[in-house]
């Protein structure tokens, strides 16, 4: 316990020495030098962090530790909750889109600079929002539904801090309750609690991916649980979040359950959408035009084709034929796990959930960090360490690289293709001389 209470110490003052990096005033980290050394902080936050996560692996502790790591867990969030944002500004888009809705108007219907939205300005909030003068809002009805109710208990970027950080309390709980099912400790909630990663990204910046943090959280002790239906709700309420954890329903199917989860997540995705309809297709927002921008749709945003790129032309269907191929695979594995493999249990049920989330995250290969916070939720009871480096290693994407999508990335990715070939791979071992 003395040596999990000083790693937690070791995090806490690296996190304030981030934050002293931070120019006041500045929408950024303030130079280019001190996002180096911000990084470089990241760095040996993420280090420390292994070293308490294989200490809790691999030593029986007392009970009492997981109050350590609550404690500090805690204490680390609070310096970051009240310090403003400096490594991202989409929580003043949340904070925009929450007011517009607190002014009556449908957030899918304007872009922030149109002259409708002029009575809504001022100088705290609208200067800071990113894609201001082009692009409606990209996130979806359960998104929106947040920033709605935070717009209408507390209107600001602390406000939205403090409900990001509520959703990592739901997921804390859920992941504690589903260790109790697995008879697993408590304190390996570490694993969650102290990465980085979330950290920075949803107590420091704000970041949404905190309710996809909590709504899978939720879905996975449900299912656990087999309450199907429920495990329905919060299925759609995080697919309807960032659309990306719709991968795990395979997972959450259940001989005797799956159908009434799927029906209760339909309704849940359906009447969502309902409540925002009145825009027709612009629904959808920004979401067609992102891909573009970030390169799915030609390839240059994705790891692999950015690589392939560098040895010879790319044809112009690559993209497509690389993204079927990625739809292909998942859905075979869907399939497995659904209709073959069935996982049951908390162990199971996780480890197969941090495979299609891991899948899904290294094939579209996001250049922006948070979005690989959600893979160190099943990692709690199922700690596969190709998952785990790839859910705290994006830390270094924080370091600006001038649009490169292979090299630097090549970081991150490269160690985590090598872990899990590690992990999968297992040579025959040479027979014994003298036996047949």
């Amino acid at each position: 316990m003395i040596r999990l209470g000083l790693f937690g110490a070791v995090l806490l003052a690296l996190t304030l020495g981030g934050l002293s990096l931070h120019t006041t005033g500045s929408g950024t980290v303030g130079t280019p030098e001190a996002k180096i050394a911000l990084v470089v902080i990241l760095c040996v936050s993420a280090a420390v962090y292994f070293l308490a996560v294989a200490t809790t692996l691999q030593r029986p502790m007392a009970h009492k530790a997981v109050w350590i790591v609550l404690l500090f867990a805690a204490a680390i969030r609070l310096p970051l909750i009240v310090s403003p944002p400096f490594l991202s500004s989409d929580v003043f888009r949340y904070v925009w889109d929450g007011r517009v809705q607190a002014a009556g108007i449908n957030p899918y219907r304007y872009i922030p600079n149109d002259p409708a939205l002029a009575p809504l300005r001022d100088d705290a909030i609208y200067p800071h929002i990113n894609r201001a003068d082009y692009a409606p809002t990209i996130y979806p009805p359960a998104a929106q539904v947040v920033f709605a109710l935070v717009g209408q208990v507390w209107s600001s970027v602390t406000g939205v801090k403090l409900a990001m950080v509520g959703f990592e309390t739901l997921a804390v709980f859920c992941l504690m309750r589903l260790l109790a099912l697995a008879n697993l400790p408590a304190e390996r909630v570490l694993i969650y609690a102290w990465n980085p990663l979330p950290i920075w990204a949803f107590a420091g910046n704000g970041h949404i991916d905190a309710a996809v943090v909590g709504f899978v959280s939720l879905a996975l002790l449900l299912r656990t649980r087999h309450r199907d239906g429920w495990a329905g709700l919060a299925l759609g309420l995080a697919a309807l979040t960032k659309f990306l954890p719709a991968v795990i329903a395979p997972v959450l199917w259940r001989r005797g359950g799956g159908w009434r989860l799927a029906t209760v997540a339909g309704a849940t995705v359906i009447g969502l959408y309902a409540l925002y309809s009145g825009v027709g297709w612009r629904v959808f927002g920004f979401l067609n035009s992102y891909g573009s921008e970030e390169g799915l749709n030609t390839g240059s945003g994705i790891w692999l084709l950015a690589g392939l790129s560098r040895i010879a032309p790319l044809p112009g269907f690559a993209a497509s034929l690389y993204l079927a191929g990625l739809a292909v695979l998942l859905s075979a594995l869907g399939i497995w796990f659904a209709f073959v493999r069935r996982p049951d249990g908390p162990l199971a049920i996780c480890a197969a959930a941090g495979v299609m989330m891991a899948v899904l995250t290294f094939g579209i290969s996001p250049h922006y960090p948070w979005y690989f916070a959600w893979l160190i939720v099943p990692c709690v009871l199922s700690p596969n360490p190709a998952i785990l480096w790839l859910g705290t290693a994006p830390v270094l994407m924080y370091l600006d690289t001038y649009g490169d999508r292979f090299v630097w990335p090549s970081v991150i990715y490269v160690p985590a293709l090598l872990l899990a070939l590690a992990r999968y791979y297992r040579p025959t071992p040479a027979p014994i001389e003298g036996t047949v």
